[in-house]
Order: structure tokens, then C-alpha cells, then sequence
């Protein structure tokens, strides 16, 4: 085997990780927002505002703290976050307005 068919090897191998790790990480998303969703129902049925800006503070503290330890960019952690947080108030939006 030559250096170039390591190096082949090991980016297969890599690309392989990262397969696996993005299949996690959208199952993982799919449980989140199975969990919010249910969140919704219980917000709309309890007329209750889809936001929660208090709550959404004290997650981004705690997500930008765990992205400090994992070593990952507190603001990409944020930006995820907010991310995520938009999609999650959309459905409970939809969910306040169904009821």
C-alpha cells in the first residue's frame, strides 16, 4: 500500500464518523422536537405564550458553558440554539392557533 492509499483509507474511514455521527445528531433532533412538540400542546391547551424568553436565557448560558467544555465555539452553540429555538416557537405558534 501506498501513502496515497492510506491517506484514502483514513478519509473513508473518517467520512465513515462523521456518516455516523450526523444519523445521531438528526435522531437526536427528531426526540427534541418530539419533546417540544408535546411542550406546545401543553402551552396551547394552558394558553400559555409559545416563548419563553427567561427559559431560552438560562439555555443559552448553559449550552455556550457546555460548548466551553467540549471544547466547541460558545458561538456556534449559540447560533445553533437560536436556530433550533425559531423552528421550536414556529410549531408551538401552529399549536396555539390549531386550538
Amino acid at each position: 500500500m501506498t501513502d496515497a492509499d492510506d491517506a484514502r483509507a483514513e478519509l473513508l474511514r473518517l467520512r465513515g464518523t462523521i456518516d455516523n455521527i450526523d444519523a445521531a445528531l438528526i435522531y437526536m433532533l427528531a426526540e427534541r422536537f418530539r419533546a417540544t412538540q408535546q411542550v406546545g400542546v401543553l402551552k396551547a391547551e394552558h394558553a400559555m405564550p409559545p416563548s419563553d424568553p427567561a427559559r431560552e436565557e438560562q439555555q443559552v448560558a448553559r449550552l455556550r458553558a457546555l460548548a466551553e467544555e467540549a471544547h466547541l465555539d460558545p458561538e456556534f452553540a449559540e447560533k445553533w440554539f437560536n436556530f433550533v429555538v425559531a423552528e421550536v416557537i414556529r410549531h408551538h405558534t401552529e399549536a396555539a392557533e390549531g386550538r
